[in-house]
C-alpha cells in the first residue's frame, strides 16, 4: 500500500506540475458587452459544473431584495444596422463556411445579394442580419436538430453564453464578420484537427460527410469544457482525464451493450469519489431472477458473495452487496447523480478491458485501473493525501470523499476523431448513431431548432454484472 501511496503523489504531482496543468487557461472570449458581463459570469457555475438537465440561467449573485421596479435583463437586438460594405463581408463569410464543414447554400446567398443591390436600409439589415445569426447558430450550436441526435442529452449553455445579438454587435462593431462567428466555434483541439481533415477530404465523399457530422457533434458540447474534467468517447473506449485540454492520463472503458442498455450521451458532475460502495440489486435481479429468496434460503452463500437480504413486513425483499473484493462495482464508483443513473465505476472482472468490443455493460461504464483514478481525484479534487487515499481504500469500509467543487464529466460519441495517441482514426459506430446526422446534412437546415431533447430517457438497471 505504501507502493500505491507513492505512485499516486507521483502522478498527481505531475498532474498538477504540468505545462499548463491547473492553469486557468485563456478564457472564451466575452462577447457581451457592458453591464452584461458580469450577468454572465454569474450564469455559469464558478466550479465548471455541467449538466445534462436544462437549467433556467441565474444572474442573482447574493440576496435578491425586492422591490416595486420590474428587473428587466437587456440584451441585443438579433436584427442591427449593416453597411454594404459589412454585408459583402458576410458574403464573403457564407461562401468561405464550408471550410468548417456547413453548407453555404444553407445560407441562401441570392436573397442576400438583392438586399445588398438595394444599398443600406431596413431590407439589408434585416436580411443580414437574419443569415448572420443563422451562421452563429450553426457553429455555435450544431446544424443538426435535436430529433437526430440520437440519446443527446447534453445541455449546451452556449446559446445563453454567447448570445447572437451580442456576437452580431461585436462583428459589425470590429468589421470582422467572419471573425465573430469564428468565435463561437469549439475550442477542444480535436475540433481544430477535424478541421484541417476537412480541408484534406474531397467534398461530398463519404469520409468528407463524416468529417461533417463529427465536427458538429463538438457543437453539440459547450465550446469551452472547463479546465479540468473527464471526457469519454463511448466507440473508442477510453475515458480521459484532462487538463486544460491537455490529456493527463487515460483509462480503457466497457461501455453499454447495443440496445436499450446502450450508454446515452451526457455532461454531469462529479462531485465526490466512493470508495469501497454497497451495490443496491434492482428488483428486476431481487425478484425477477429470484436472488433475494436465495440469499434469505442461503445465509453462508449470500455470506461469500457479500449479499444482505431483508425481508419487510409486506414481503418486499431488498438485497444489497457489501464492499469487498467479489462487488459488482469493484472498489470504486464516481458519485455522479444524475437522472440516467449512469456513472463510471470500477469492476472485478478486470481481463474484460483486453478485449477490442467492449459494448459490453448495462449502460454504466466500467473504468480500467478505476482505484488509481479514484484516489488520484480524492487528492486533486478533495485535498487528500495519497497516504490518506490509500487508507480509506484499505479500510475496506463505504468512505465517501467530496469534492471541493465538482467536475464536468463528459460522455461523447464520436466515429472520427483524435486518438488518445495522437493520432486521427475512425472508430465503429457501435449504436448506429452516424445515420440521422448524415441524413440531417443532407436536408435543409432546420430553423427554430429546440435546445432540449424530447426523447425518451431509457431507464438503465443498475446491473454491473458480466452480460454473457
Amino acid at each position: 500500500m505504501k507502493t500505491l501511496a507513492t505512485s499516486l503523489f507521483v502522478l498527481a504531482t505531475a498532474t498538477l506540475a504540468g505545462p499548463t496543468a491547473l492553469v486557468a487557461q485563456n478564457a472564451p472570449t466575452n462577447l457581451l458587452p457592458g453591464a452584461q458581463d458580469e450577468d454572465d459570469r454569474a450564469d455559469g457555475d464558478a466550479d465548471d459544473a455541467v449538466t445534462s438537465s436544462p437549467v433556467a440561467p441565474s444572474t442573482a449573485t447574493g440576496p435578491v431584495e425586492m422591490t416595486s421596479e420590474p428587473v428587466v435583463q437587456k440584451f441585443d437586438p438579433v436584427v442591427q444596422q449593416w453597411n454594404v460594405a459589412q454585408a459583402q463581408a458576410l458574403v464573403a463569410a457564407i461562401e468561405g463556411i464550408s471550410t468548417h464543414g456547413l453548407i453555404p447554400s444553407d445560407y441562401d446567398l441570392p436573397g442576400l445579394r438583392t438586399a445588398i443591390a438595394a444599398g443600406p436600409g431596413a431590407m439589408l439589415d434585416e436580411e443580414a442580419s437574419r443569415r448572420f445569426v443563422w451562421l452563429v447558430e450553426d457553429m455555435r450550436d450544431g446544424r443538426t436538430p435535436m430529433d437526430h441526435r440520437t440519446q443527446w442529452f447534453v445541455m449546451d449553455p452556449d446559446a445563453d453564453r454567447y448570445r447572437s445579438g451580442a456576437v452580431l454587435k461585436q462583428a459589425l462593431e470590429s468589421g470582422d464578420i467572419m471573425g465573430a462567428i469564428e468565435g463561437v466555434a469549439p475550442l477542444h483541439p480535436d475540433y481544430e484537427a477535424l478541421l484541417g481533415e476537412l480541408a484534406k477530404a474531397k467534398p461530398g465523399s463519404k469520409r468528407y460527410k463524416l468529417i461533417q457530422a463529427n465536427m458538429d457533434r463538438w457543437r453539440w458540447l459547450p465550446r469551452d469544457l472547463g479546465h479540468q474534467y473527464l471526457i469519454t468517447n463511448v466507440p473508442e473506449y477510453q475515458l480521459r482525464l484532462t487538463v486544460n485540454d491537455k490529456i493527463m492520463r487515460t483509462y480503457r472503458t466497457i461501455v453499454g451493450k447495443p440496445g436499450r442498455t446502450a450508454t446515452p450521451q451526457l455532461a454531469e458532475s462529479v462531485e465526490g469519489v466512493i470508495l469501497n460502495p454497497n451495490w443496491t440489486v434492482p428488483q428486476s435481479i431481487v425478484k425477477g431472477e429470484g436472488l433475494g429468496e436465495r440469499v434469505l434460503g442461503n445465509p453462508s452463500w449470500a455470506a461469500s458473495k457479500g449479499y444482505k437480504a431483508t425481508r419487510g413486513a409486506n414481503g418486499y425483499i431488498s438485497v444489497v452487496q457489501g464492499p469487498g473484493p467479489g462487488n459488482a462495482l469493484g472498489r470504486m464508483k464516481l458519485d455522479m447523480p444524475n437522472r440516467h443513473a449512469i456513472f463510471f465505476h470500477d469492476t472485478p472482472s478486470r481481463g474484460l478491458f483486453s478485449q477490442a468490443d467492449r459494448a459490453l455493460s448495462h449502460g454504466c461504464i466500467r473504468t480500467e485501473r478505476a482505484t488509481e483514478l479514484a484516489l488520484t481525484l480524492a487528492i486533486l479534487q478533495a485535498g487528500l493525501t495519497a497516504d490518506e487515499g490509500v487508507e480509506k481504500l484499505a479500510s475496506g469500509e463505504y468512505t465517501r470523499v467530496e469534492f471541493n467543487s465538482k467536475m464536468p464529466a463528459y460522455i461523447t460519441y464520436f466515429t472520427m476523431g483524435t486518438t488518445i495517441d495522437g493520432e486521427m482514426a475512425t472508430f465503429k459506430d457501435i449504436y448506429d448513431r452516424d445515420a440521422p446526422v448524415l441524413a440531417a446534412f443532407e436536408a435543409p437546415r432546420k430553423a427554430n431548432r429546440s435546445r432540449v431533447t424530447d426523447e425518451e430517457i431509457i431507464e438503465i438497471v443498475n446491473d454491473p454484472r458480466d452480460i454473457a
